[in-house]
């Protein structure tokens, strides 16, 4: 059920569902909270109270704003949890939020336990051509035309998109018709500053999939975003952007351990050299 949190500038709509340990998932840019359709019951059936929040301008937060930066979302994230009395809670943003969260673990150490940042994107690499072909489309036509991002989606789960794709992604084109000004940023947003990554203390796990058209070279980007969080690495094997949609039981899996070790006070959880762990599509 859709519950509303009033910040300043606008509502944040969000969902609450189980018990036990707080996770906390964002969507991308231009998504909604059900991307994490398939991947939150697993996180709930394991035993774990999972809140997912549509970002400021997406799914059935308010449409308009006047600050859609990472630095004003990632003061949505701890206004969130006091209005819930909850956390700390372990984050896991997905590429736009995946930086959100990193404000949010940087600016507010007491509320967040570990950061699961999901295709998440480094300055200074080298974009993608399904990344740069979009962005050349967007600077002809504008930034808020449903067709580009339509489009561009059909690349986006290039493996196994679910059963409900088609009904997924119209519904996301048509909610962009109502959402002109979030798009209008989010489509010409910038790579978060990489100076927050050095500000964030807490146990952090760096999740991509191998096929991420977003970038030239998926694998590189997330070997870096680990080496330099000193995270553990999981990298899902043919999945695009969205691997919680795509592979939500690899992600899960990859997950899962993560967070048993983070809410329990493992010191595996904060160990400084970097984890690597490699989900299969054929493990399905």
């Amino acid at each position: 059920m859709t519950q509303f949190l009033q910040v300043p500038g606008g509502t944040i709509a969000f969902d609450d569902n189980g018990s036990g340990p707080l996770v906390v998932l964002l969507p991308g840019m231009l998504d909604s909270r059900r991307s994490y359709r398939f991947l939150a019951p697993l996180l709930v059936e394991a035993g774990y109270r999972v809140v997912t929040m549509d970002i400021r301008g997406c799914g059935e937060s308010s449409a308009a704003w006047d600050d859609y930066s990472f630095e004003a979302q990632g003061g949505d994230i701890p206004a969130l949890l006091r209005h819930l009395d909850a956390g700390p809670a372990v984050l896991v943003g997905n590429s736009y939020s995946a930086g959100t969260i990193m404000v949010a673990a940087a600016e507010h150490p007491g509320l967040v336990a570990g950061v699961v940042p999901i295709a998440s994107f480094v300055p200074n690499l080298p974009e993608g051509p399904v990344k740069r072909a979009l962005l050349a489309v967007i600077g002809r036509v504008g930034p808020y035309v449903p067709s580009v991002w339509g489009a561009y989606l059909k690349t986006a789960y290039p493996s196994a998109p679910p059963a409900d794709f088609g009904a997924y992604r119209a519904a996301s084109v048509a909610a962009l018709r109502e959402r002109r000004d979030a798009a209008r940023f989010y489509m010409r947003a910038v790579p978060m500053d990489a100076a927050w990554l050095d500000r964030v203390t807490c146990p952090a796990l760096v999740m991509m999939g191998t096929a991420d058209p977003d970038f030239s070279d998926p694998t590189a980007v997330a070997e870096l975003q680990a080496a330099t969080m000193g995270a553990r690495l999981s990298l899902v094997e043919g999945a695009g952007h969205y691997p919680q949609a795509e592979f939500p039981a690899e992600v899960a899996a990859a997950l899962l351990p993560f967070l048993t070790d983070v809410t329990s006070g493992n010191d595996a959880a904060t160990m400084g050299d970097v984890w690597e762990l490699r989900m299969s599509s054929a493990s399905r």
